[in-house]
């Protein structure tokens, strides 16, 4: 008796392949091979790699983060630059204040709002169209200095708090607390006086920003003529600087230091001229002599009583 064959055996059989599968059929009924497509060679595929790398660092740079480059020496030493020498690159975080406020200690890029750059000519550009269009895209990746006029400082006060400079051991004052700040550069250390500033309120949706090469720096002390003109709107705030990416030697992170969280109370007064502060003790030694001799009158008299009732 022939044994059923199971339904099954088909499935356990393993597939023979079919010679014709990649052919196609010829004009005549007869099929042909189908060719294998070519792959295209490196320098075909090179320059799309470099659009497609070039389109993902546009959109990078425009939406989440930016490399800039220091253009002078007002953040010194915490961000290198100086006119004409290769300065920092920092990459500077485009994202953080769209969850988060401004702080103080941040140090960010801004673009400056119309009392800073009222008197200030824009940057120069080539007159060359070629070159333009080189340095316009060299500006996009940070390898050239935007055609745009920002800053870079580090934020001393926010909106609603009262600055002032500066308490009798020469701190910048806020809202009575005199601030901590490590991160000051002094070009000359034995001049380590800051300029002083009568007391400016900050307005709401403002910051007051001050570079750390505190006697190098055009800040909200004097751009704008200085007060209120000099504070800074928090729109304009481009990002906060995170990372020295450029020179290799400088790579690290950028200090956010806040001032206040370690304010104290503010010394007492301001610093007097050594003159003022030597009128006290001129005054002690005029007046001591006829103290003095008052207080021995005073004492015979009393002695001339006493010995009169005896």
């Amino acid at each position: 008796m022939v044994e059923p064959v199971p339904s099954s055996a088909a499935e356990d059989e393993p597939e023979r392949p079919n010679p014709d599968e990649n052919a196609d059929a010829g004009a005549n009924g007869k099929r042909r091979r189908r060719k294998p497509k070519k792959q295209r060679s490196f320098w075909v595929e090179l320059p799309i790699l470099i659009v497609v790398a070039l389109a993902l660092a546009f959109v990078f740079q425009q939406f989440l983060a930016r490399v800039y480059t220091i253009p002078s020496g007002s953040m010194e030493t915490t961000l290198h630059g100086c006119t004409g020498c290769y300065g920092d690159k920092v990459l500077v975080d485009k994202i953080t204040y769209d969850f988060t406020d401004p702080e103080p200690g941040d140090v960010v890029v801004f673009k400056g709002p119309e009392p800073w750059v009222e008197n200030e000519a824009a940057t120069e550009r080539s007159s060359n169209a070629v070159v333009r269009f080189f340095q316009n895209i060299g500006s996009v990746f940070g390898l050239a200095p935007p055609d745009e006029r920002d800053f870079v400082k580090r934020i001393i006060a926010t909106g609603g708090q009262t600055v002032e400079c500066c308490d009798a051991q020469n701190r910048v004052v806020v809202d009575g607390k005199a601030l901590d700040e490590p991160y000051i550069h002094w070009e000359n250390p034995s001049d380590q006086q800051q300029d002083s500033f009568p007391p400016v309120k900050v307005p709401d949706g403002y910051v007051w920003v001050m570079g750390d090469n505190r006697n190098d720096s055009c800040d909200s002390r004097c751009q704008g003529g200085g007060g209120v003109r000099g504070a800074v709107p928090v729109d304009n705030i481009i990002g906060k600087a995170r990372i020295i990416v450029l020179p290799p030697g400088r790579w690290g992170g950028v200090s956010d230091h806040n001032p206040q969280a370690a304010a104290q109370p503010a010394a007492l007064g301001m610093s007097a001229p050594a003159w003022q502060e030597g009128v006290p003790l001129g005054f002690g030694v005029v007046a001591a002599w006829p103290a003095v001799w008052g207080g021995r009158r005073l004492g015979s008299k009393v002695r001339e009583a006493v010995e009169r009732k005896r």
